[in-house]
């Protein structure tokens, strides 16, 4: 883990494996003045939370503000059949000590700021990575989503764990996320398919791939797949991050140790354990093309509530911390220096 302290400094990803090979027959060629054959990846660098990726594809700059795990906990009398489910986590973040500051905080408090400060930012996008909401509650999504629209900022969004978990419901996870994404979370993903979305921005892809219930299913992979293929600058937006060596097992989807023998949190969250045979084909194949990925510029990630940075085969992951305490991560992707 890399401490506040430690992690102002700058990264250099010179060493990619793979660079990008984009065909003088793309749809989608390199600017004008670039070879066919132009590495869609360049450098990186990190203060504090403040994350720039460098591109040679990258016509202008891009300004994106991240923000996960928020956990509003806002709730009202329409809320009152499912306090028995929703109890734990309505008190789990009423109070907060804000990342930069050191001064009592709240959630409400923390989004209201961080949307301050994408405006002032002036930002392209808001990168919204779920656990917005420690559960499904009405009133805190029309909360959020008035203070989105007021806002005037585009924004992306896909679910965390809590967003759509009313703790102690009976039945499998991917069929309660897809209950209360559609019932609750539906005018947050803006018409797209709510485990899959793109926002491109002045010719860079920003990819929202739900990986909520530690997995992926095979419409996600094909739907990366083809962001891909674009050649495009990527930039991968999920809630839980990808498996990275040395991290542990809650960590990161698509760690190998994965499943029943290592949940530790079933009887805590009150839902299914994790499956014996571990991840799906599909979820291994997700987490291997991610990292083989030429034009994917980073990925972006929350649940942990740390601040942390992995490099995977020259890709990098950056993890942001709880909004619910004001983090969040300034994310600039800019045209290569020459």
């Amino acid at each position: 883990m890399i401490t506040r302290r430690e992690f102002i400094w700058s990264v250099s990803a010179a060493a990619l494996a793979g660079p990008a090979a984009i065909s003088a027959g793309s749809q989608n060629p390199p600017p004008v003045g670039l070879p066919a054959a132009t590495p869609a990846r360049g450098t990186f660098a990190l203060d504090a939370n403040q994350v720039r990726f460098f591109s040679p594809l990258v016509r202008e700059p891009v300004r994106v503000v991240m923000i996960a795990d928020t956990h509003l906990f806002m709730d009202d009398e329409r809320g009152a059949p499912y306090r028995e489910f929703s109890a734990r986590m309505a008190r789990a973040y009423n109070r907060t000590t804000h990342v930069r500051t050191g001064e009592p905080t709240d959630p409400a408090a923390s989004f209201e700021q961080t949307l301050t400060i994408a405006r002032e930012q002036k930002a392209d996008l808001l990168a919204l990575a779920g656990d917005i909401f420690s559960f499904p509650s009405e009133a805190a999504i029309e909360w959020a989503l008035q203070r989105l629209n007021a806002s005037g900022l585009p924004f992306l969004y896909t679910a965390g764990n809590h967003d759509w978990h009313y703790e102690g419901m009976p039945g499998p996870i991917e069929d309660l996320r897809a209950e209360w994404a559609g019932r609750r979370l539906r005018a947050l993903y803006q018409g797209q398919d709510p485990l899959k979305g793109v926002r491109e921005i002045k010719g860079v892809r920003v990819v929202a791939i739900d990986d909520s219930c530690y997995g992926i299913q095979p419409g996600q992979l094909e739907f990366f797949r083809a962001q891909a293929a674009t050649g495009l600058p990527l930039i991968l937006l999920v809630h839980i991050p990808l498996y990275a060596p040395g991290r542990p097992v809650s960590f990161g989807c698509g760690h190998p140790e994965w499943g029943a023998k290592t949940d530790r949190n079933a009887e805590l969250e009150r839902r299914q354990r994790w499956p014996e045979s571990g991840h799906t084909s599909v979820t291994m194949a997700f987490h291997r093309e991610v990292f083989r990925a030429a034009n994917l510029l980073g990925v972006l990630a929350g649940h942990t509530h740390r601040l942390s940075l992995d490099v995977v085969n020259g890709i990098p992951q950056v993890v942001t911390e709880a909004n619910a305490a004001g983090g969040h991560l300034l994310v600039e992707i800019l045209p290569h220096p020459a």
